[in-house]
């Protein structure tokens, strides 16, 4: 062997060294929840969290650190790298999880490069192992179970099946409730057998269980919320829809703690139970957020090669931080930060991107959309409208650039496309449109909960879901509840002070004025009387006060992700210490 073949053998094997070690404490971290679920120790939960989406980045820098160590001068050089790639590929040839260790090769390589675009030559584009599955083959990491009797004892055998270290509250009772659900939804039909993935998944203060029912007919989706109110292991809802369950995996919400030895054939076990969810969605649901990133991008190029669509300005009022811009057909937004932002916005580019990476670790309660950044992409220039590329190249001249027949774009966020509330209360029948508004105080209550103010509350930062939930997807003025100053209203000594037009009362840069609330928010007429119906309170300083003497006394507010209705225990008034379900619109009692 040449020097540059031992080389490039060696550092294929220190490339995937680092990424088995990558795994291992990847997996080690998962399996921590479920001990995390049954002590009920939410906050190592929250930990651990952390640690697991700063692992991928520590990984990386270690690989890297030890090519440099062996490599040297050589390091740069290409026709070493195409050596070690090809190394790479017969290296993990028919391992599990082999498409997860072709982007952890992509990450380093793209670190040393800073490639623009992609280069097939040191990088892998396109997965040398795709996925196969053959047709019929039973899935490697499910159980089935046959209904012999009832569906009460079919359901009991499967809470027997999925113990733990605590007892359950009342396993025969939760069969019973299961069951008369299941009936409700089959609607005279029979279960045969329940198929169910062996791994749980674990997320905040609740376990899943994640399967399908089979009737022989048909497949009905199935998902079982556990819940660990007081040391005890409780069925708190039973999910019999794709779009139920969906929502418990939505891209607006954290990742899943879930042990998989092959995750390929886990997400495509997801997908057949979800039908809608997207793939990369699914990836980045159940811990391989990377991946998933890696699937998005192969999933926009291979849109872009099926169609001869145009990237346009996004619909709605015009950012006054980011270029926002839309394919039409591919279900994703794109956002580039301007050179300079309209006043009155104050924050610079690095604390732009400071908030975005706070919400990338932090739980998201299904009200903040997940956004992945990438860095160094290039388009044939042909594939963007006229005015878009006018907007880019005015507005963001210091991050998009024209290069002969490309663009090239040295970083952008991307997002799931949402409808802005602004443009769907105009479009909207009025009882659709009540509901929105609705949803949306729903959606500052939910963001509370988890220690988050928007910062700015315009309707047009908040989207409408296919689900028809609100989502918030303006972060440069976001920030932690606990770090502002809600504050009431000084009351005007005399005229001049009442009918000032500049406030003539000191504003500290933290200072939030509830009271101001009703006008900022732009809602008139019905809209506003059922806004202030549902969520009058918002507008009291003593609501926001309350929620950050909660969060500073230490405690988890869960945010459930599914409706009041859903719930087995609906009367359950009174919740387990240290959670918190906030009110929504389908709750007929607190459950504070």
């Amino acid at each position: 062997m040449t020097e540059s073949q031992v080389l490039a053998a060696r550092g294929a094997e220190i490339i995937l060294a680092t990424y088995d070690v990558y795994v291992a404490r990847f997996r080690e971290l998962t399996r921590h929840a479920r001990s995390h679920f049954e002590r009920r120790d939410w906050h190592a939960t929250q930990r651990d969290s952390a640690l697991r989406l700063d692992l991928y980045t520590e990984s990386v820098d270690e690989g890297l650190t030890g090519l440099r160590a062996l490599i040297g001068d050589h390091l740069e050089e290409r026709t070493t790298w195409a050596a070690l790639r090809s190394r790479f590929e017969q290296l993990i040839a028919g391992r599990g999880g082999d498409e997860l260790a072709e982007t952890f090769f992509n990450s380093i390589t793209r670190r040393i490069f800073n490639t623009i675009g992609v280069d097939p030559s040191v990088e892998f584009v396109v997965s040398a192992s795709p996925y196969q599955r053959a047709f019929g083959r039973p899935w490697s990491f499910t159980t089935e179970f046959e209904r012999s009797g009832s569906h009460a004892s079919l359901f009991r055998r499967v809470l027997e099946h999925y113990r733990f270290a605590v007892d359950y509250e009342d396993a025969a009772a939760d069969a019973e409730r299961i069951a008369a659900a299941v009936e409700v939804e089959l609607e005279g039909r029979t279960a045969r057998t329940l198929e169910l993935a062996w791994p749980v998944f674990y997320r905040n203060t609740h376990a899943y269980i994640v399967g399908k029912l089979n009737t022989g007919e048909s497949e009905v989706p199935f998902l079982l919320a556990l819940t660990n109110p007081e040391g005890r292991i409780a069925v708190d809802a039973v999910l019999l829809t794709a779009d139920e369950i969906s929502i418990v995996f939505s891209f607006a919400r954290s990742y899943f703690f879930v042990e998989m030895d092959m995750p390929r054939e886990l997400v495509e076990f997801l997908h057949s139970v979800m039908p809608r969810k997207p793939i990369p969605e699914l990836y980045m649901a159940v811990g391989c957020n990377k991946h998933g990133k890696t699937e998005l991008y192969r999933s926009l190029l291979n849109h872009l090669r099926k169609s001869d669509e145009k990237f346009e300005i996004a619909p709605g009022q015009r950012g006054m931080v980011m270029c926002v811009f839309t394919l039409p057909g591919f279900d994703i937004v794109f956002k580039v930060l301007r050179d300079r932002f309209d006043y009155p916005k104050t924050v610079t580019h690095a604390e732009v991107r400071a908030k975005y990476r706070m919400v990338f670790r932090h739980d998201r309660a299904g009200r903040l959309v997940d956004a992945q950044e990438f860095e160094h992409l290039a388009f044939d220039r042909s594939r963007f409208s006229a005015a878009l590329l006018e907007e880019l190249t005015t507005s963001a001249s210091e991050t998009v650039q024209v290069r002969g027949e490309h663009v090239v774009m040295a970083h952008l966020f991307t997002e799931r496309r949402l409808t802005p509330l602004d443009v769907y209360l105009t479009e909207a029948r009025p009882e659709a449109a009540r509901e929105a508004v609705i949803e949306y105080g729903q959606a500052l209550r939910d963001l509370a909960a988890t220690n988050i103010f928007p910062g700015d509350m315009l309707l047009k930062n908040f989207g409408v879901s296919r689900h028809g939930r609100l989502i918030f997807y303006d972060y440069d003025e976001l920030c932690r509840l606990t770090d502002c100053d809600f504050r009431v209203l000084p009351a005007p000594r005399h005229d001049d002070e009442e009918f000032a037009q500049e406030p003539w009362y000191y504003v500290g840069e933290r200072d939030i004025f509830p009271e101001e609330f009703r006008a900022f928010l732009g809602l008139q007429g019905p809209l506003l009387d059922a806004f202030l119906d549902a969520h009058e309170e918002l507008l009291d300083v003593e609501f926001w006060r309350g929620m950050q003497d909660l969060h500073r006394r230490g405690e988890v507010l869960d945010v459930f992700p599914y409706k009041h209705a859903s719930r087995l225990r609906r009367a359950r008034s009174v919740p387990p210490s240290g959670t918190f379900h906030v009110r929504s619109r389908d709750d007929e009692h607190s459950d504070r």
